[in-house]
């Protein structure tokens, strides 16, 4: 079994690797990266937390993980963290809670 860690690190080495065989398109996905998590009337851990909701509606564990990592390194805590997940169940149903432990869990295994 793989740790949160682990996890994180194959996600990034597969974005790498799409980043290095399509520039241009990653040239473009960085801008809008940029944009989404800049502090403005949200910091930059609010927004990756709106992140980490949106990935737990969309079933993405990938998206989960990396944006659970970008919160914590922008200050998000666990209890924020936790907040989030509950709108993202509100929004998301049976399989939001699914991918809400998941979330929790990636977050308590990459501290």
């Amino acid at each position: 079994m793989s740790t949160a860690t682990d996890t994180l690190k194959d996600a990034q080495r597969r974005i790498g690797t799409f980043a290095r065989t399509s520039p241009e398109l990653f040239g473009g996905f960085a801008r809008i990266s940029k944009v989404a998590t800049t502090a403005g009337a949200f910091s930059s851990a609010q927004r990756e937390l709106i992140a980490v909701a949106i990935a737990v509606s969309k079933g993405c564990e990938d998206c989960i993980v990396y944006h659970v990592d970008a919160a914590m390194k922008h200050g998000a805590t666990e209890a924020e963290l936790v907040e989030a997940l509950e709108v993202a169940v509100e929004m998301g149903g049976g399989p939001a809670v699914m991918y809400g432990a998941k979330a929790l869990e990636i977050l308590r295994g990459l501290q």
